[in-house]
C-alpha cells in the first residue's frame, strides 16, 4: 500500500514512518572465520530498543552447549581475554569442513566480530587496544590459517608419495 501524492497528510505518514524505522535501527556486523575447509559466518547485532542480551549462538545452539565438550572453552576465549561480553547478540552459521575445523572457524568468526562491531560503531583506539590483546592471546583468533590439504597427484598413493621402485 503507498501513499496519495495529491493529500499532504499521507506524505506526513510516510515521513513518520521511516523517523520509527530510524529509531529502531539495528547496529550489526556480518564477518567470516575460516579453518581448513570449514567457513563459519557470524552476525554480530545489538538493537536500540533492546539493547542486546549478550547470547552466543553456534548453529542455533547457546555457546555453552557446543560439541565436542572439551574444546567449549576455546569457544568462549574471545570473551575471556576480551574481559568482557558486554550488550551483543551473535549468531554463527558453519558450514564444510569437521566439527574441531567448524569450532575453530566459529571462534575466529565471533572475535573478527566484536573487532568489527568496535570499529564501526565505536572509538578507533577501543578497536585498536581489543585487536592487540586478542593478537598477543592466539594470533588465530583474528587470522586465517592459510594451510589446506595438499590433492593426490597420479603415480602415488596421496599428494607426495610414490609408488616404491623395483629393479627386479
Amino acid at each position: 500500500i503507498g501513499f496519495c501524492l495529491n493529500r499532504p497528510s499521507c506524505s506526513i505518514m510516510a515521513k513518520s514512518k521511516g523517523e520509527n524505522k530510524e529509531k529502531g535501527k539495528v547496529k550489526r556486523v556480518m564477518t567470516c572465520g575460516k579453518k581448513r575447509k570449514a567457513i563459519a559466518v557470524a552476525i554480530c547485532r545489538e538493537t536500540a530498543v533492546r539493547n542486546g542480551r549478550g547470547l552466543v549462538k553456534v548453529d542455533g545452539r547457546p555457546a555453552h552447549l557446543v560439541q565436542p565438550e572439551c574444546l567449549r572453552p576455546k569457544m568462549m576465549e574471545p570473551f575471556l581475554v576480551l574481559g568482557k561480553q558486554g550488550n551483543l547478540d551473535i549468531r554463527v552459521k558453519t558450514r564444510g569442513g569437521g566439527a574441531v575445523g567448524q569450532l575453530y572457524a566459529a571462534r575466529q568468526a565471533v572475535a573478527k566480530s566484536v573487532i568489527a562491531f568496535v570499529q564501526k560503531y565505536h572509538e578507533e583506539s577501543t578497536k585498536i587496544e581489543m585487536k592487540d590483546q586478542l593478537l598477543a592471546y592466539d594470533r588465530q583468533l583474528l587470522v586465517a590459517d592459510p594451510r589446506r590439504c595438499e590433492p593426490k597427484k597420479f603415480g602415488g598413493h596421496g599428494a607426495r608419495a610414490r609408488r616404491t621402485k623395483s629393479y627386479r
